[in-house]
């Protein structure tokens, strides 16, 4: 397969991510500007190997051969190999949510997430992309990366309103930093989603470099009743998690 190729082939893969219905071919070639009769052979050979399965409508969305593939990547993560009895530990304590994320192109991708008994519905999946400005995981990212990496990346993203508590004003989301900083975790107020109330704190290699955060997330009430009891544990974990992986 030649490169040109190869590139298509990704290029259909992250435009289907954010398509969970699927899309006809036709619209596939057109937004991704291919001619018909090369994005057809591609998407053929991507349907014949299980990379995209095709619906009664004719349109293709990601196949199952990509959940043994993203299985296999994020074992070979260090940080999420180290990390999960310890994630699965926090969540013991807590009774709630526990999530970890890693920066993937200025968007936060969650690598791992522990249910609890009680735990609350939230749309957050492994594998899934969110905004860094609306969420715990995300604004710890913005308050403990470096801080020209943080304002590059606030002044190329649209921040839009999601619920009524998001901070769509980058002023007023990097006010909050210094005290996140101080307290070693960033906090969620329900920005992302209405009633969730998010901890996050950062995870740190050998070099110093933040290489992801660990969250614990649940209902506002819940949440806040147990604010210190939770930071603690959070900030705990992490450290852990950060030793684990030399810091």
């Amino acid at each position: 397969m030649s490169v040109k190729s190869a590139g298509r082939v990704i290029d259909i893969m992250n435009l289907l991510k954010d398509y969970p219905g699927g899309l006809p071919l036709k619209e596939i070639a057109a937004k991704l500007s291919l001619p018909q009769s090369s994005a057809f052979h591609l998407i053929q050979t991507m349907h014949s190997r299980q990379v995209l399965t095709m619906t009664e409508r004719k349109q293709y969305k990601l196949g199952p051969k990509l959940i043994q593939i993203g299985t296999r990547a994020l074992e070979t993560l260090d940080v999420n190999t180290e990390a999960q009895p310890l994630l699965r530990e926090l969540m013991e304590k807590v009774e709630e949510t526990i999530f970890m994320a890693v920066l993937m192109e200025k968007e936060l991708v969650y690598v791992a997430k522990v249910d609890n008994y009680r735990s609350v519905r939230t749309s957050a999946q492994i594998g899934m992309r969110k905004p860094l400005y609306c969420t715990g995981l995300g604004k710890a990212f913005l308050a403990f990366l470096p801080e020209a990496v943080s304002d590059n990346i606030l002044s190329s993203i649209n921040m839009e309103a999601i619920t009524n508590n998001t901070i769509t004003d980058p002023v007023v989301l990097q006010a909050q930093f210094p005290q996140f900083r101080a307290q070693g975790y960033a906090i969620d107020d329900e920005e992302n989603e209405t009633g969730l109330f998010c901890l996050a704190a950062p995870i740190y290699n050998a070099a110093g470099e933040m290489i992801a955060a660990v969250s614990v997330a649940g209902p506002k009430s819940r949440v806040s009743s147990r604010h210190s009891f939770i930071a603690e544990e959070l900030l705990h974990t992490s450290k852990v998690i950060s030793q684990r992986n030399g810091y």
